[in-house]
């Protein structure tokens, strides 16, 4: 192939990570030429829809791929050789003409919390009923295990957005995904606890991963093809990081074991230690009356991956 087209969604985050994944092409095959095609997907296009309304009603858009479909569309008609996802938006079982072909190094797994200037700067020390803002059910659960005097309510949009809702609305804080903000502003935002924003500092506060565990696979960007595709595959198996390959593919087995959707409160963290074992941990909200999650965690040899996370839901099950 002498030039690769990329599907992307149109956000500020979106076509950062597109062009992580054009720059890496790029040098591993310096005479490629990369090319992006944007779309707005299901997901977009819905922004007054809770991601947790997206399966009801008596027509639900597509649950599981509100921010996929239309991209793995432009596959299938031969419009893009590839998409790019952040892989936590991606279904757990692809359809079979699909596959993720590779995935670059994966960026701070923790969830951050960002408050409004002036006011306290940790979920800890936030007042009674203070307004946390945040459109992911499991970060809504652990925040009501963790912090039960807080008022969670739902906020939607691009990461810019849901600052700019902090700044002006009536939040005291919200959630987002430290990937996101550093892949956007730098990692030195997490390291100084601030983040300068169209002229206001923004203080933040990085979430203890342990305790709040994250999405499955947050933090990785995935790189889908056509699975007939070999031409895509050989090009994008050049860029694959493997170590982050093996942690989504456990992650992702416990999901798939779970029948996990977009309102499933689930979190998994998985490490490679030293002598190049995984160790995963995940949580899992058993039903809406649940203040504490149910816990597993477990490792696994190389080639182990999805052994190891079909285990974790059998221990959960148990």
């Amino acid at each position: 192939m002498e030039s690769i087209t990329l599907a992307t969604r149109g956000s500020d985050l979106a076509l950062t990570q597109t062009r992580m994944v054009a720059s890496a092409l790029q040098e591993a095959h310096p005479a490629l030429v990369v090319d992006e095609l944007v779309i707005k997907t299901s997901g977009d296009l819905r922004q007054d829809l809770k991601l947790s309304e997206f399966a009801q009603g008596e027509n639900p858009v597509v649950d599981k791929g509100i921010f996929t479909k239309e991209l793995e569309h432009a596959l299938l008609e031969h419009r893009a050789h590839a998409a790019v996802h952040s892989l936590k938006d991606v279904p757990t079982l692809l359809e079979e003409s699909f596959t993720i072909a590779a995935v670059l190094p994966r960026a701070p797994v923790a969830d951050v919390a960002l408050f409004k200037p002036g006011g306290p700067s940790s979920l800890s020390d936030l007042p009674p009923d203070a307004k946390v803002g945040t459109s992911s059910v499991r970060r809504q659960r652990f925040l009501h295990a963790l912090h039960p005097h807080l008022d969670v309510v739902d906020v939607r949009g691009n990461v810019p957005t849901r600052i700019r809702k902090l700044l002006d609305l009536n939040f005291d804080a919200i959630l987002l995904a430290g990937a996101g903000l550093a892949r956007l502003y730098g990692e030195g935002c997490l390291e100084t606890g601030r983040l300068d924003f169209d002229g206001r500092v923004i203080p933040l506060e990085t979430l203890d991963p342990e305790v709040f565990l994250p999405a499955a696979s947050q933090g990785a960007v995935a790189i889908e093809i056509l699975s007939e595709n070999e031409e895509a595959k050989s090009l994008c198996h050049g860029i694959n990081h493997p170590p982050t390959f093996r942690q989504i593919m456990a992650e992702r087995a416990f999901l798939d074991a779970l029948s996990a959707g977009c309102d499933t409160p689930v979190g998994a963290l998985s490490k490679i230690d030293a002598d190049g074992r995984l160790h995963l941990k995940v949580a899992v909200f058993e039903n809406n009356d649940s203040t504490t999650p149910l816990r597993a965690e477990g490792s696994c040899v190389e080639g182990g991956e999805t052994e190891l996370g079909q285990r974790l839901f059998h221990d959960l099950s148990a």
